[in-house]
């Protein structure tokens, strides 16, 4: 009988490891689901982190490339009136005394321009194009057969445009139809 209850005490005893193997093994197999999904929630907010950084560096650059644009243009309409400047000199110094003068005076301003049109200046020359007000200021109309309606005939200072956005409107002259008076009886 002893043998038999050491036999049976054995049996409840690898009974007992083996369940509390078993429940160790399902604590174990939990934890391990546990921190695979903590590990799966890790990489989504390291992707949802690395996201968001990348969004906030395009947009800093996106700023930082719109301020440097807006500065430029600052220093080109500062620029402008110079421009116009070595236009005016250059025609009012058309004789010969002049040329050597004139000469240099070109060089130095055909630089400029240059340089402008580097930076994204564009020069606005309207003449014999259709009025448009969002480039175009009109300074003067002019009755006019020969050219059609909302044409302009004459360019007073030329405009400039930067990067598509106007600086300067052009100042011109347009065209319009001669009104013919109404010929209405007076009664």
């Amino acid at each position: 009988m002893a043998g038999e209850r050491d036999n049976l005490n054995e049996k409840q005893r690898e009974e007992a490891e083996n369940d509390s193997l078993a429940a160790e093994s399902a604590r174990a197999d939990a934890d391990v689901v546990k921190l695979t999904a903590d590990l799966e929630d890790l990489r989504q907010t390291l992707l949802r982190r690395q996201a968001d950084f990348e969004n906030y560096r395009k947009r800093i650059e996106k700023e930082r490339l719109e301020e440097n644009k807006r500065a430029t243009a600052r220093v080109v309409e500062a620029l402008i009136p110079i421009v116009d400047g070595f236009e005016h000199a250059l025609a009012a110094h058309r004789e010969a005394a002049y040329e050597n003068y004139r000469k240099g005076f070109e060089l130095i301003y055909k630089q400029m321009l240059d340089n402008l049109a580097k930076l994204g200046v564009e020069r606005i020359e309207p003449t014999g194009q259709q009025f448009d007000p969002h480039q175009h200021q009109a300074m003067d109309r002019t009755e006019s057969k020969d050219a059609p309606d909302g044409t302009v005939l004459q360019v007073f200072q030329p405009g400039y445009l930067f990067h598509g956005r106007v600086l300067r409107p052009a100042m011109v002259r347009v065209a319009v139809h001669p009104v013919q008076a109404s010929k209405s009886s007076v009664n």
